[in-house]
């Protein structure tokens, strides 16, 4: 990712740097010992087993039918991205996980930009394994909202809708029992939050300057954060109970400065949180029954604050299978969220719901679609959705997003993209 748009993948060396220095030797020593190095000198230190490269390039083209809301902001939007992936495995299952991303937008010059998705080096003796590098992790189960999903920064400048995430610097030490997992974190670097520019679109009116982030603990972004998790499968249930310990991943925008140019901007404060979770998913015949469940201290409110909280999101999914006598699958999807801090809140869910209908047709091309509604129960405001997709070939897959809102209220957090109802259709090509 570019570092404060210079241009230099400043971030990125860094996390690679520290993977190179200081994490892969102590990952080779025991990858050593556990393949027998130090008996047989005369051997290959690992035997390559398996290697693979697979990913995706894709043209996306996005319209907005309203005029622009700010200065410089653009009706239409092309863009160019590629996420290749290498896998490469050895004997005793060591492996290595190398997945770049890279995107160019013809409008917004800070969704052009660089990351490394993962870089991450694993081995599984026995019953643990050990992970070390720039990794991906998802804790949830919810549909319209990750709530709980917080080891990642997220790529919010890809798309507001939380499904893209930066690689985040980590250490994750896993274990296998007859009662769960067990899976602990140490991230040693922070990445923060990318935020539109001038001429982006989904933004809000006061651009915001990630150069003059504010962090709460003295040591910033090398500030180490802990997260432990244990998760099983009992019968129908699925079980996750977290925690998590260092900078929060959202930022509070309350505070105020000047750019360079004299310009106010609004200034990003990372505060020190911890995040107490459960997440739980039941399934008895075509049911889904689904909850997540937060309580966080640390994080300031939209008055700028300090104030503890509760969230949840909890709702159900039911399956109809070979609906009206075809082969397609359809979903009912209803879920209901609400955040204590209510009008107080940073989140654009606060006290919501959502209904939506999942297609599945189960023909060829693998066709499906994602419609929905978000419903604010405290205002007006109401979003409308639609993600849809079907292969071309073997090869090429055509995706469209729609994004509608409507009845926004003045002083509704969703008032600045009342004019950004858009359009996206992407073709993506994967090898």
């Amino acid at each position: 990712m570019f570092s404060n748009d210079k241009g230099v993948p400043v971030v990125m060396a860094k996390c690679v740097s520290l993977f190179c220095g200081v994490l892969t030797p102590l990952l080779l020593l025991i990858v050593g010992h556990s393949v027998g190095f130090a008996d047989n000198p005369g051997q290959s230190f690992l035997a390559l087993e398996f290697q693979e490269i697979r990913g995706y390039v894709s043209t996306e083209a996005r319209l907005f039918p309203e005029q622009q809301a700010f200065p410089g902001q653009s009706r239409h939007e092309i863009s160019m991205a590629a996420e290749p992936e290498y896998y490469i495995e050895w004997e005793n299952y060591t492996s290595l996980t190398v997945t770049p991303f890279a995107r160019v937008d013809s409008a917004d010059s800070r969704r052009t930009h660089v990351d490394m998705r993962e870089f991450l080096l694993r081995i599984v003796p026995g019953n643990w394994t050990l992970a070390a590098g720039l990794g991906k992790v998802f804790w949830g189960v919810t549909e319209s909202k990750h709530l709980i999903d917080i080891v990642n920064q997220t790529d919010i400048i890809e798309s507001l809708n939380g499904e893209d995430k930066f690689g985040q610097p980590m250490v994750n030490l896993s274990f296998t029992y007859d009662w769960g997992f067990v899976d602990m974190f140490v991230m040693p670097y922070f990445r923060e939050r990318l935020f539109p520019s001038r001429s982006g679109r989904l933004r809000g009116s006061v651009l915001v300057d990630a150069s003059q982030a504010r962090f709460s603990s003295g040591a910033g972004r090398w500030h180490p954060d802990f997260a432990v998790r244990y998760s099983n499968s009992v019968g129908g249930w699925d079980i996750g109970v977290s925690h998590f310990y260092g900078t929060n991943r959202e930022p509070t925008l309350n505070s105020l400065g000047l750019s360079a140019d004299g310009t106010v901007v609004l200034v990003p404060e990372y505060e020190l949180v911890n995040q107490s979770s459960i997440d739980l998913q039941y399934t008895i015949g075509a049911w889904l029954w689904k909850l997540e469940s937060l309580f966080r201290q640390g994080q300031k409110n939209a008055l700028g604050t300090e104030q503890n909280f509760y969230s949840f999101i909890g709702g159900f999914e039911y399956n109809v299978f070979g609906a009206f006598k075809t082969n397609s699958d359809l979903g009912l999807l209803i879920e209901y969220m609400r955040d204590s801090r209510l009008n107080k809140s940073t989140d654009l869910l606060q006290h919501d719901v959502f209904t939506g209908i999942r297609w599945t047709l189960n023909d060829e091309p693998g066709t499906q679609a994602l419609i929905g509604v978000l419903q604010d129960l405290r205002e007006s405001t109401r979003q409308f959705f639609v993600e849809a997709s079907r292969r071309i070939n073997d090869r090429m897959r055509a995706s469209v997003e729609l994004q509608i809102s409507s009845s926004i209220e003045s002083g509704d957090i969703l008032s600045d993209l009342r004019d950004d109802d858009f359009l996206g259709v992407e073709i993506a090509y994967y090898y």
